[in-house]
């Protein structure tokens, strides 16, 4: 599957949707859409075994997230089900361990005692435990210090978990392949739609038009703008500010070359940022600024700015670019509710957001271009501008 493919992923969705909505739940079908013809043993004996143990490990994950709900509002336990998917899919080879890694990934930040009865929690503590039990002391061991590096502390910034998470994964490389996996399924996420926006219109040619033929009247959308969404566009940019930051990241301190798996979901993040940030852009030219001839200076501006370099380093706010001080005026903040505040503000500034989005396309095609590169000034202390 192309892993950053908008209609795969709501197949992935929908097929998984389909099997948890059903009277009877069929965890091995589940199991199966997840890990495809793989074996997680090469002994059949072992390898029955360790798909009953994740058979188990999927309806505890049923029971556990029960009626969450995603912030769009699909079931919460969709989002572990399709990182593991994800995941699973970029391998050659699945270990158990990883496997659970990867379906377990957010459980100590998403699961909350007080949310249960008491009696229910008590079931659920002995379910866990009991699975647990199933496992090989020591791949126990390396999945409950894996799921304790992958939940990000609340004394943590994003900038600094993600720095920790990367340093652990010198001693374990699939930290970086779970990660990946579920930052790829959140940006696939982030929008409820019949079909992926950028199918009806040929973007580049769009960009070209307005940029070169005179006559051109602008791009008309065939729908009428969408009801506005939990996630609009600034929260969507946000996103892909976090992709640019563990993308950032990685680069600079860890070596993925020789890991497939890695390299596969570092690529398919790029590219699932790089066509979000199309969508963003198309829906702003088709909705919020149509005439070509204000939207042609921005495009402009916007294409001075990135060749000369200026999208490859964080920046300060300059009277003389609109983009500059973008990542720190509007991304930047660690604390949430200024951060909220921010977005708000790009929110209303349209014109900005077109140049943005141009940004981050620019920005997640020299991802792909350069295995060398990255955004100077993202850090695991944060960001600075250069």
């Amino acid at each position: 599957m192309q892993f950053y493919d908008f209609k795969e992923f709501l197949r992935l969705s929908s097929v998984l949707n389909y099997n948890l909505s059903a009277a009877s739940l069929n965890r091995y079908n589940v199991l199966l859409f997840i890990i495809g013809e793989k074996k997680l043993v090469l002994d059949e004996q072992m390898d029955r075994e360790h798909r009953l143990i994740v058979m188990e490990a999927l309806s505890y994950l049923f029971n556990v997230y029960n009626q969450k709900r995603r912030r769009l509002g699909p079931m919460a336990v969709l989002h572990p089900l399709r990182a593991a998917a994800l995941y699973a899919r970029s391998c050659e080879v699945i270990n158990i361990v990883s496997l659970l890694s990867a379906l377990f990934h957010d459980i100590l930040e998403d699961v909350d005692p007080l949310e249960f009865e008491k009696r229910r929690w008590r079931e659920l503590e002995v379910q866990l435990s009991t699975l647990l039990e199933k496992l090989h002391s020591d791949n126990e061991a390396s999945l409950v210090e894996r799921l304790r590096y992958l939940t990000r502390l609340d004394s943590e910034t994003y900038y600094h978990y993600i720095g920790r998470l990367l340093e652990e994964s010198r001693q374990a490389p699939d930290l970086i392949e779970v990660k990946l996996a579920d930052r790829l399924d959140n940006t696939l996420d982030m929008r409820i739609d019949l079909q992926d926006p950028i199918d009806e219109v040929n973007f580049f040619e769009t960009i070209f038009q307005i940029l070169c033929v005179n006559n051109y009247s602008g791009y008309r959308p065939k729908t009428e703008h969408p009801p506005s969404a939990v996630l609009n566009g600034s929260k969507r940019l946000y996103q892909l500010f976090k992709n640019a930051v563990i993308l950032s990241l990685i680069r600079q301190m860890v070596d993925i070359e020789g890991n497939r798996s890695a390299l596969v979901l570092f690529k398919a993040l790029s590219d699932a940022s790089l066509l979000e940030a199309q969508r963003t852009l198309i829906h702003l030219l088709g909705y919020h600024h149509r005439n070509p001839d204000t939207l042609r200076p921005l495009l402009m501006e916007a294409m001075e700015y990135c060749y000369n370099g200026r999208t490859d380093l964080v920046t300060e706010p300059n009277t003389h670019w609109m983009l500059d001080g973008l990542f720190s005026t509007y991304f930047g903040y660690t604390s949430g509710r200024l951060r909220n505040q921010q977005l708000d503000r790009l929110y209303q500034n349209k014109p900005l957001m077109i140049e943005a989005s141009i940004a981050f396309i620019v920005i997640f095609f020299s991802f792909l271009n350069d295995h060398r590169y990255y955004v100077k000034g993202i850090s695991s202390s944060g960001i600075t501008a250069g």
